[in-house]
């Protein structure tokens, strides 16, 4: 399953981070690592994202005391505990005090990957849901598109671009909107990035027959609407 949601990854551990950040980029997320809790809420307060992981040992505050803290920011976001903290009571304390699930390291990060999956499906979460517009339907659960009930291909950042434009079909969409939603901190878009982006799934929608069409309003963003006949 290929997925491009926004992950906020808590982990003090930065060669930990790292590799585990590497691990979850090549299933498909967008990951913003930050070290510290302070660092943890300013991301959260300038970023929407999709699910949280939090290491509960961080450097400047307790992770079970940062949960709430976020969660005050950003209450329907779920939260997966990564920590070395394995006693029941412990694990019982994270749920109790608002998590979404609780991982105990070690851990593999296929789990890890399977449980951000099995959050986001949950009701509300971002996974499990239909968008359709025109003759195009998309599956955000298997990440596959369709155009006139055939199957497509497009690669996962088309994908995710796509996906952005249907839940907000008929909206503006800013350039700003779009570099939050599918870059992350590693990951900045070059200057021209999301012109070329955009230019390209214009296309490949028009040569499969799609009947729906990227407007670009310049100086504004884009806005994807319906064609009409």
């Amino acid at each position: 399953m290929i997925c491009r949601m926004r992950l906020l990854y808590i982990e003090d551990n930065e060669k930990l981070a790292r590799n585990t950040s590497a691990s979850l980029r090549d299933a498909g997320f967008v990951v913003d690592a930050v070290h510290t809790a302070a660092d943890s809420l300013h991301s959260a307060k300038s970023f929407e994202y999709d699910a949280v992981i939090l290491d509960l040992g961080l450097p400047d505050s307790d992770g079970l005391d940062l949960l709430p803290r976020i969660k005050q920011v950003t209450p329907q976001t779920p939260v997966i505990i990564c920590t070395a903290r394995d006693a029941l009571e412990e694990r019982i304390k994270g749920l109790n005090a608002g998590s979404d699930d609780y991982l105990v390291k070690p851990f593999a990060v296929a789990e890890l990957v399977a449980r951000a999956h099995a959050v986001l499906r949950r009701p509300g979460g971002t996974l499990g849901m239909t968008l359709a517009c025109g003759n195009v339907t998309f599956e955000t659960a298997d990440r596959s598109l369709a155009i006139e009930g055939t199957a497509c291909a497009f690669s996962k950042r088309e994908l995710a671009l796509l996906e952005l434009f249907l839940r907000r079909s008929e909206r503006v969409i800013t350039k700003d909107v779009i570099e939050n939603a599918l870059y992350g901190f590693d990951d900045a878009a070059t200057p021209n990035a999301i012109e070329v982006l955009t230019h390209r799934v214009r296309k490949k929608l028009a040569e499969k027959g799609a009947s729906i069409e990227i407007h670009n309003l310049r100086g504004i963003g884009y806005i994807l609407r319906e064609r009409v006949s």
